[in-house]
């Protein structure tokens, strides 16, 4: 069953139609009815990808929260080999919204830090959405800290929401627990490169996005706030998230240039949620070139390049 965002009405329809005349086809075969199937889908197609051509920073909010988009899991399955998680900080207990531990990614070993969604209630649930404590930045940095002692590259992979906004999670330092994790973002000696895969969302997705490589798949969204957070500061009034995501600059092709991120990764026709395969090995290509091309630099060049990156946003060229 395919599911539709309310902007791709006109596609729906399309494939509404299609599945109509499948439906006749199977019970009488028709040569003229099968070429009719076939100029359906063409323009399908066009239309699909026309929405997609000109998507507004609103719609691409939409296609990076949609549901079937691929998650951490998916990433974690169809990339990283022999993956073995992690858990706890050693200080309070475990956090699974940030899901992270040992594998091998083309062969080589390295860390993954992951936030994870969810793809059903109960996943959701178990994972917060993908909105982490403080345990769960404290195991990240415990995590980059293993990478750094035993010079393993790490590979972030960042879809939230932002961190948890609780009273528990204020009351156990997630200010604190954020800034020490983007810190040790910044002092690791091994490469590392983040991916927003769905959403980045405010410091929760920036404690593991601080890499030397950001890179960024074509529809996902990397904000300060969300939409509907920003219109409710700035306005006091949630409605006009259409009007703050279009403010904010928070699509792929905006933050490419003003060099907050360094790669945008192509997705699937409609979106990576229609072929999740296809969107995981596109983003497992980009992250090997990312990593390729820091295969030989050392330790302080690749601390030194991750500084220069960060001091460079902002400059007037």
């Amino acid at each position: 069953m395919r599911t539709y965002l309310s902007f791709e009405q006109p596609v729906a329809d399309i494939d509404a139609r299609i599945d109509e005349l499948r439906m006749v086809a199977e019970k009488a075969e028709s040569p003229a009815l099968a070429e009719e199937i076939a100029k359906l889908e063409t323009k399908s197609e066009k239309a699909l990808a026309d929405l997609y051509a000109a998507l507004t920073p609103w719609q691409k909010t939409h296609v990076a929260r949609v549901q079937g988009r691929p998650r951490c899991s998916d990433y974690l399955e169809g990339l990283i080999a022999d993956f073995t998680p992690l858990a706890g900080d050693r200080y309070f207990g475990e956090d699974e919204a940030i899901v992270g531990g040992l594998g091998r990614f083309e062969g080589a070993s390295v860390v993954v830090i992951g936030q994870e969604k969810g793809h059903d209630t109960d996943s959701r649930l178990r994972h917060n959405f993908g909105m982490a404590r403080p345990e769960g930045y404290r195991k990240a940095v415990r995590l980059m800290e293993l990478a750094d002692r035993f010079g393993l590259p790490v590979i972030a992979l960042v879809d939230s929401a932002g961190a948890f906004p609780g009273v528990d999670a204020e009351e156990r330092g997630q200010a604190e627990a954020i800034a020490r994790s983007t810190e040790a973002c910044l002092a690791l000696g091994v490469p590392n490169v983040a991916v927003v895969i769905g959403e980045g969302g405010s410091g929760g997705a920036i404690a593991i996005a601080t890499a030397n490589k950001v890179l960024m798949l074509e529809h996902a969204i990397y904000t300060v706030a969300s939409p509907e957070a920003a219109a409710s500061i700035l306005w006091r009034d949630s409605s006009r998230a259409q009007d703050a995501a279009t403010g904010m600059k928070i699509t792929a092709q905006d933050l490419l240039k003003f060099g907050i991120v360094d790669v945008i990764v192509s997705e699937p026709l409609g979106g990576a949620h229609r072929d999740p395969q296809a969107a995981v090995s596109a983003t497992g290509r980009a992250i090997g070139e990312a990593l390729k091309a820091m295969a030989n630099m050392s330790a302080d060049e690749i601390r030194d390049a991750r500084a220069e990156k960060f001091l460079a946003i902002g400059r007037k060229v």
